[in-house]
């Protein structure tokens, strides 16, 4: 995440956190998805980019080993003081401060949605620097017909077809195993993705 967007989202972070900070704002097809792919991953988890916490508290609350990431320093403060239970720190998914291979998992659910393909590499990079082999990705993302800029309701945005974002996990050194799409809600039509993959054992180093 760039100093502009951290900037941004750091200004806004209490509306974004009215908004969009609790598990009754999500689609019950992510609740489904999210929480079944996290219960099937044998170790700890990453909430890579974990807003104000609410996905890393659902997976702690599901018995699920999660500590939850993000460079806002407001999101930490408040996910800390809303969910006392799991571990949270301030920090970029563009630089995880774990060692390689100490995961089992990373659900990355719409943090790498303020990179473009010049700078997607980075994160993908740590993902798959920080998972073992045969550990689990997860990530959420806007879906389009080729990868675009739109304006997001913090600041720039992007969408990604299915197809050049299973691209970019390849050459991260992720094997797609499934891709969903949905419709979002009446209020919010805008399609939504996720791919779940899995990290090979000849992951490229792209650090």
């Amino acid at each position: 995440m760039s100093s502009d967007v951290e900037e941004s989202y750091a200004g806004r972070a209490a509306e974004y956190i009215g908004r969009l900070g609790s598990m009754t704002s999500v689609h019950p097809a992510d609740e489904h998805l999210v929480t079944t792919w996290a219960r099937g991953v044998d170790g700890p988890i990453i909430d890579a980019g974990c807003g104000p916490g609410h996905w890393t508290a659902h997976l702690a609350e599901r018995g699920c080993d999660v500590r939850g990431v993000d460079q806002v320093p407001g999101f930490i403060t408040h996910a800390r003081a809303a969910h006392p239970g799991p571990m949270f720190g301030v920090g970029s998914i563009d630089a995880l401060p774990d060692a390689e291979g100490s995961h089992a998992g990373v659900l990355a659910w719409y943090s790498l949605i303020h990179h473009e393909p010049a700078t997607i590499r980075r994160p993908l990079g740590e993902f798959a620097r920080v998972v073992r082999p045969g550990g689990g990705l997860l990530v959420g993302f806007f879906v389009g017909q080729r990868v675009e800029a739109f304006d997001h309701a913090v600041v720039t945005a992007y969408r990604w077809s299915p197809e050049a974002l299973s691209a970019a996990l390849r050459s991260a050194g992720f094997d797609v195993l499934e891709t969903h799409t949905r419709t979002g809600s009446a209020d919010g039509p805008r399609p939504h993705g996720a791919i779940v993959a899995r990290r090979r054992d000849d992951a490229p180093s792209l650090t």
